[in-house]
C-alpha cells in the first residue's frame, strides 16, 4: 500500500509546534524574571536558548531554507557557552580566574 505525503499536515504540525515553543519561551521568561533563586534563572535561560534553537529549526522546515538550521547550530553553541559562563559565575562568583 502506497501512502502519499500530505504537505498540509506538515505545515499544520510545524505551525502548532512554533506556537507551542513560543509559549514555552514566554513561560520560561516568567521564571527568569520571578525565579526564587539564581540557579532557577540559569536553568530558565538555558531552556529559552534551547527553545530559540527549536524555533530556528522549525522555521527552517516551514520555509524550506537550510540557512536557519545553521543559525540554530550557532545559537546552540552560543547558548551552551553562555550557560556554562553564567553557571560558573553563580557558583564561584567570577567567570575568569
Amino acid at each position: 500500500m502506497s501512502e502519499v505525503f500530505d504537505p498540509a499536515v506538515l505545515d499544520a504540525a510545524v505551525g502548532a509546534a512554533l506556537i507551542l515553543v513560543s509559549g514555552l519561551c514566554v513561560l520560561c521568561s516568567y521564571r527568569v524574571i520571578r525565579g526564587p533563586t539564581n540557579p532557577d534563572r540559569v536553568v530558565a535561560l538555558d531552556a529559552i536558548a534551547t527553545n530559540v534553537v527549536a524555533i530556528a529549526v522549525l522555521f527552517a522546515i516551514q520555509t524550506d531554507r537550510g540557512l536557519f538550521v545553521t543559525v540554530g547550530l550557532v545559537l546552540a553553541i552560543i547558548g551552551f557557552i553562555a550557560t556554562v559562563a553564567v553557571a560558573k559565575f553563580v557558583t564561584e562568583g567570577e567567570v575568569i580566574e
